[in-house]
């Protein structure tokens, strides 16, 4: 699969240059924790070393990037769409997602994040704080993630591909009776 090139000395640059995925998975320790913020856009305000190291990019590269930047090409757009539809809801979401570094390599994370106000109650951003899943859950989400990126690629287009991957992920989860992230924290 193909990804998006990220140039670790440039902050603005766009991505347009393409690079191959590794296949390699990048492991951190158990103990750390990916931190970072984002403003209302996605752009990224705040990366901590730990997202820094593990996802391979300079924090001058990091700041006023597109969150974006770190998506692997093999989590389906479905699982984004209930992250930010759950967000807009002002509400907080848990999510297991396969996260691309700067050289092709991937690593996956057990995601929580929030919405972040001001004094006045004003949406300023996003906090996203992430942990090292347990090797069960991975083994557990990897397949499902892979279907539902399955069914968005065989659609005739990219809207009707995310409306029924949508419709497939809930379909799951309306069988077991629960919610996404009820799903995620079950694993």
């Amino acid at each position: 699969m193909l990804a998006a090139r990220i140039n670790p000395e440039t902050v603005t640059q766009k991505i347009a240059n393409v690079i191959i995925t590794t296949g390699k998975e990048r492991f951190f320790n158990e103990n750390d924790l990916i931190v970072s913020k984002t403003d209302t856009g996605g752009r990224i305000t705040y990366a901590n070393d730990v997202f820094l190291r593990v996802a391979g990019l300079k924090e001058t590269a990091a700041l006023g990037a597109p969150h974006s930047i770190i998506r692997h090409p093999d989590m389906p757009r479905a699982v984004f769409k209930l992250l930010w539809d759950t967000l807009g809801n002002g509400q907080e979401i848990f999510a297991y997602v396969k996260n691309l570094a700067s050289n092709g390599d991937h690593y996956w994370v057990l995601a929580h994040v929030t919405p972040s106000y001001d004094r006045t109650g004003k949406l300023t951003g996003y906090h996203s704080s992430r942990r090292l899943p347990s090797r069960e859950a991975v083994a557990s989400i990897a397949p499902l993630y892979e279907s539902l990126l399955e069914v968005e690629n065989k659609a005739p287009s990219r809207k009707t591909g995310l409306e029924n991957s949508v419709s497939a992920l809930f379909a799951i989860l309306h069988e077991k009776g629960i919610v996404y992230d009820e799903f995620v924290l079950s694993l």
